[in-house]
């Protein structure tokens, strides 16, 4: 089943998010912004604050994705216009919100590389390069949703 663009005009509802670009790209949002939120929870939130901006952010991010998600799933936009602007708005703050989190993540990793130990460097690495993903997959969706939003 070939998945439809985002120049369609019309914004899914029901299982037609798994077949539609952008929305296809919600459940991989999902998955790379809870692996952010989980790594970066297993391990020693020190110093808390700029590792409380990365959990804030795959938090937020998280919920509010699958909350916009089952929004759009059960149809509540009404192929409205005024939805597919903010589908876009959404996600291009997701994209500024991801990646000032992965910098801020990977900074600290590095600065404290040594401190942690090997194990906890390592989990710190492959959070920064989920936040990254996440990233990359948020910034595709929100151009994608702009190109949508443009030919509504």
């Amino acid at each position: 089943m070939a998945a439809t663009t985002a120049q369609s005009g019309t914004l899914p509802s029901g299982m037609g998010i798994c077949t539609t670009v952008p929305d296809i790209l919600y459940l991989p949002e999902l998955v790379f912004g809870g692996l952010v939120w989980i790594l970066v929870a297993s391990n020693h939130v020190q110093p808390q604050n700029p590792l409380g901006w990365v959990m804030f952010v795959s938090v937020f991010c998280f919920v509010m994705t699958f909350l916009w998600m089952i929004l759009f799933a059960a149809g509540c936009h009404k192929n409205s216009s005024g939805w597919a602007a903010a589908d876009f708005v959404y996600h291009g703050l997701a994209v500024l919100f991801y990646l000032s989190a992965g910098v801020d993540l990977a900074y600290i990793t590095l600065v404290l590389e040594e401190t942690w130990g090997l194990q906890f460097y390592q989990i710190n690495v492959a959070a920064v390069v989920f936040a990254f993903v996440a990233t990359l997959l948020y910034f595709i969706h929100a151009i994608l949703s702009a190109i949508r939003w443009k030919y509504f």
